[in-house]
């Protein structure tokens, strides 16, 4: 798509918040180094999930509804619709509540986390962004989507 800045989307706080879901959740190295080690301002894999799914109900319905107001084309919405459903399977029977470990010694867990991974890759390039840069923190993206 040759990359656009992330504000040029109509919804682009719900995608702020989608985009940081799906990044901490594609990134084995920040589940140690920050899930596993209870490290603050990251919040834990519940929220992450709570991210993705929370504004826009992908828990309820298709990312599909949001081409061209979150995502910029159906193969974004379709990208983010495996994540989410990936790692709500995983959620549902672990439980929200349940320790990192759980979600990460979870069969499915490797899978989840490719998902993650690639809806991730996608979002971030087509918003002009490197994908591998580490996560921001819950702060950084309050301060990212504040209203000016």
């Amino acid at each position: 798509m040759g990359g656009m800045p992330l504000t040029d989307m109509p919804w682009w706080r719900w995608r702020t918040n989608v985009r940081s879901a799906l990044h901490m959740l594609s990134d084995p190295d920040f589940h140690h180094e920050c899930w596993l080690a209870g490290r603050e301002g990251y919040g834990d894999v519940t929220d992450a999930v709570y991210r993705l799914v929370e504004d826009t109900w992908l828990d309820n319905w298709s990312a599909e509804k949001y081409v061209g107001t979150i995502f910029r084309d159906a193969a974004e919405a379709a990208a983010v619709d495996t994540a989410a459903l990936r790692v709500l399977r995983i959620m549902h029977q672990v439980g929200a509540d349940a320790p990192v470990s759980a979600y990460l010694d979870h069969q499915g867990w490797p899978e989840a986390v490719r998902a993650a991974r690639e809806a991730h890759v996608l979002l971030a390039v087509n918003d002009s962004e490197d994908p591998d840069t580490p996560p921001r923190s819950l702060d950084v993206i309050r301060i990212m989507t504040r209203t000016a």
